[in-house]
């Protein structure tokens, strides 16, 4: 195999001290750094999947955790819990307000469904098997298909080995591959969560700020079948037994001290070019703002005097505020910036470097004027069709899933497109079975009618004509004609109800095609569309995939003639970051932001109501100084949250912050403000994570929810 372009990558200088979502098998090539930085292990450990630490760390498909006890304990964020906590909530019960501690294994509840904890044993470099000789001769949507049929071959091979979950990942545009191997713990159930007052104190207000005090922390626990293997939920199943558990740490964190988290950061942009740039911040992200903001408006105007509905639609609210809030951030910190300038001026600095020597040129050249057409043809497929993303009801969208699985199942299950593939079968049937638990029709219909009305207002050459006719759309209809032609759609469904639902999951497409059920028409006939809409996609995707991948071949021989490192964009793969705990000199009000907060700022903030709404008895106890052993001698008094100069994202959410010495000392769970631009441009100066301090955590434990049965399993007593 040939030799890695990562690997030949980072052999030039590391950039910054603190930048970097390392991969694992990257940190030898920096242990200089990492060393320097405060790293007491060795970091060849932390290569090591299947050893300490590492082994601990789990991804949930969304957000990171890892194991504390032998017993499959998992620790995670509490707005990584959350949705679990709101479908097992009822207006008579409400365990988002009250919070939930199961005290025994019998107590504890099945996490939403679809609830998966994954846990990494191999990651193999497969670039030559997915782009093979064969597959480099392709161009378009033949490249596409041929990629997809080689992955598909990998997957299938090693998912032979049952329980496991395996993917192909794309690093620095599809010029690498990696084979991902994990085993699927089907079985989760929710352990722990502190009240809303704790767990969200500061709510969306507070969200992405400093100073913070929130206790961002809940926890899972991972069943197996008897005989330890990855099994559907059952009463019978026990405790998954993990190899490796992290360790508390014994002593608090101070400022200055080493620190790292480790897990799964979603997406970043930095290798993006600047047309991409440009068309993200001047359009993309206003849209999505606009929406999202809308989205929420609805949402409470709708469920404003139904308790029931609004915990429904709790977990949907609190992600759509979560990214309406960053976005917005990032908004904020890119105007008046000279990032653009600056990312034009280094690609051009780029492309002059590519034309000084005539191999390089006739190598890079034309694929880089190409890649720059091809995505402004992607930008305006994207604004075309953006309110349409946003008008379609959502059981339109089970009806078109059920009717493309029905289709798709006609089919060998190599030939089946990914994602309806006998592997695909548990996700899919979790997600259509359980829509009503975060679903009510009068909700729906009026977040489709805010979009619906946009879509149909833009000129007919900008709509989709199967999806016009489907729901009835003319130019010129009115607010209240749309809004009748989704009431005849509704009402001439029964897809709301559970059990049809899911016997639309083992019917023919004849049976499809010949019912009358109002949202299967709609997608039977809407169905010969999307497939050509899909080819003409894919069609451009193999074509920027092929153009992307040598400018990004390009980008890293560039940056290694300057002796900059360059690392993989985050692809929801697992990562290491590392850098110390430390405040900021000049917050965005001029004031200087100390690195730990403590709990007399909850006293400070606490309202008793709304977002700021801690816990009675929590209070009480903080005001009798009933601290125990979690006090900090040079604060004295609990810390809450600190600081740290990690390099994280979304997905890194619940992300294990260890200590020089590998052991559990907090979650990560967020960012400040003004530097979550740097997904797309890093800030040395600006960028610092948010993490939950374990202390805190702890002392909630004891002192306020008294989980004790917790505490000793974690060895915390």
């Amino acid at each position: 195999m040939k030799k890695s372009l990562i690997a030949l990558a980072i052999l030039s200088n590391f950039a910054h001290a603190d930048e970097g979502m390392w991969m694992p098998q990257q940190l030898p090539q920096v242990a200089k750094e990492l060393k320097a930085a405060g790293l007491k292990l060795d970091p060849t450990t932390l290569t090591k999947l299947t050893e300490f630490p590492m082994g601990a760390i789990v991804s949930l498909g969304g957000c990171s955790a890892s194991f504390v006890s032998p017993q499959g304990l998992v620790a995670t964020n509490h707005h990584c819990v959350y949705n679990s906590v709101a479908v097992n909530s009822t207006k008579e019960r409400d365990l988002l307000a009250n919070g939930f501690l199961a005290k025994t294994f019998a107590e504890e509840l099945p996490a939403a469904p679809g609830s998966r904890i994954f846990v990494t044993s191999a990651v193999t470099n497969v670039s030559d098997k997915i782009i093979t000789a064969d597959v480099a001769k392709l161009q378009g949507k033949a490249r596409i298909d041929a990629i997809e049929k080689n992955q598909k071959k990998l997957v299938a091979e090693c998912e032979k080995e049952a329980g496991f979950r395996c993917t192909v990942s794309s690093y620095y545009g599809g010029l690498e591959f990696y084979l991902i191997k994990q085993l699927e713990i089907r079985d989760v159930r929710l352990v722990h969560a502190p009240p809303a007052g704790v767990g969200k104190f500061g709510g969306d207000t507070d969200n992405w700020m400093w100073p913070r005090h929130t206790g961002d922390y809940g926890f899972y626990r991972a069943y197996v079948s008897k005989d330890g293997k990855a099994a559907d939920f059952s009463k019978d199943n026990v405790p998954y037994q993990p190899k490796h558990v992290l360790k508390l740490a014994k002593d608090g964190l101070k400022e200055g001290d080493f620190v790292m988290a480790l897990g799964y950061p979603g997406r970043t942009n930095r290798h993006r070019l600047p047309s991409e740039v440009a068309f993200t911040f001047d359009w993309n992200y206003p849209a999505f703002v606009k929406a999202s903001g809308e989205t929420l408006a609805i949402i409470a105007r709708e469920t404003k005097d139904n308790k029931d509905v609004a915990l429904k639609y709790a977990g949907q609210v609190a992600g759509v505020n979560n990214y309406y809030k960053n976005r917005q951030g990032m908004l904020d910190s890119y105007a008046g910036s000279d990032f653009l300038a600056r990312k034009t001026a280094e690609h051009e600095a780029l492309k002059t470097w590519v034309n000084a020597n005539a191999a390089r040129k006739a190598e890079f050249a034309g694929d880089i004027e190409q890649v720059e057409k091809l995505i402004a043809e992607r930008d305006a497929d994207t604004k075309r069709d953006f309110f349409l993303g946003y008008a379609q009801p959502r059981l339109l969208n089970t009806a078109r899933s059920l009717y493309r699985l029905s289709n798709e199942s006609t089919k060998a299950d190599t030939e089946r497109k990914s994602g309806y593939q006998s592997r695909d079968l548990p996700r899919l049937e979790a997600g259509i079975t359980s829509v009503e638990r975060t679903y009510d029709e009068k909700v729906d219909k009026a977040l489709v009618l805010n979009s619906l009305a946009k879509y149909a207002a833009q000129p007919a050459a900008q709509r989709r004509a199967s999806f016009d006719a489907a729901i009835g759309i003319k130019d010129g209809m009115s607010q209240a004609d749309l809004s009748a032609a989704l009431d005849k759609l509704y009402a001439g469904s029964k897809l709301a109800d559970k059990a049809e639902r899911a016997a639309w999951l083992k019917r023919t497409p004849a049976e499809f095609q010949a019912s009358k059920d109002s949202f299967i028409q709609a997608a039977v006939a809407m169905y010969p569309d999307s497939l050509k809409n899909e080819a003409e996609d894919e069609e451009l995707a193999g074509k920027i995939q092929q153009a992307y991948a040598n400018y990004m071949k390009a980008k890293i021989a560039f940056m290694k003639s300057k002796g900059q490192a360059v690392y993989p964009d985050a692809n929801s793969t697992l990562r290491v970051t590392f850098g110390r705990v430390a405040g900021r000199d000049h917050g965005a009000d001029g004031t200087t932001w100390t690195a730990f907060t403590t709990v007399n700022g909850v006293v400070a903030k606490a309202t008793g109501q709304g977002e700021f709404n801690a816990p009675a008895n929590q209070l009480a106890a903080i005001k009798a100084k009933d601290f125990g052993k979690f006090v900090d001698p040079k604060l004295k008094t609990v810390p809450v949250d600190y600081l740290a100069t990690l390099d994280i994202t979304g997905g890194n959410s619940g992300s294990a912050a260890l200590n020089s010495k590998g052991e559990f000392i907090g979650l990560a769970f967020d960012g400040t403000l003004d530097s979550i631009i740097s997904d797309w441009d890093y800030n040395k100066a600006n960028t610092r994570s948010i993490q939950v301090d374990l202390r805190y955590m702890l002392w909630n434990m004891k002192h306020i929810d008294h989980a004790d049965n917790l505490l000793k399993e974690m060895g915390a007593e």
